[in-house]
């Protein structure tokens, strides 16, 4: 009796918070899905923690099918920067990075469904852009490309955060 009274609350709880009735038509997955998220904590990931704690932020928050990644940059496990001057580089390094984010919760590339890069020069990621071929093998995520005056440290050129959903 109690479980199912804690899951009507939680169904109306989510049916208020998405927009939307239980008994609409087509609307009984998202408010499921809702209810699901509601219930699932928050898994916290730092993939350098020392050099995270230091700036003030976690690398990844998963919750549900839902995966969000901060900007990833070329740095060492110190939080050094590495490849200086190579934007290219830079970006593979990244690239890297979130790719160990990603595993880390079974998730891939095509999984991908929002990808910002923020880069010091747009010209010049332009010319070696054409490496996310080799990253998105089925689709491109959306997303946007932005050129910023600089980044948390001005040797990083490029900066990429990805947002991923999993099906169930």
């Amino acid at each position: 009796m109690r479980t199912s009274l804690l899951l009507a609350v939680a169904t109306l709880c989510a049916a208020f918070l998405t927009g939307c009735a239980p008994s609409e038509s087509g609307e009984t997955d998202r408010v499921a899905q809702a209810v699901s998220n509601v219930a699932e904590a928050p898994e916290y990931f730092l993939l350098r923690p020392e050099v995270e704690k230091a700036y003030g932020y976690t690398h990844a928050v998963k919750i549900g099918d839902d995966l969000k990644i901060s900007g990833a940059v070329s740095m060492d496990g110190e939080g050094n920067p590495t490849a200086i001057g190579d934007l290219e580089q830079q970006m593979k390094n990244a690239y890297s990075d979130l790719d160990e984010v990603l595993t880390h919760y079974g998730f891939v590339f095509d999984d991908v469904i929002v990808e910002n890069v923020f880069t010091t020069d747009m010209a010049k990621f332009l010319e070696v852009a054409g490496y996310r071929n080799s990253i998105y093998t089925k689709q491109f995520p959306t997303g946007s490309w932005l050129e910023v005056k600089g980044l948390a440290l001005p040797e990083f050129m490029i900066e990429i955060e990805l947002e991923a959903h999993r099906s169930r």
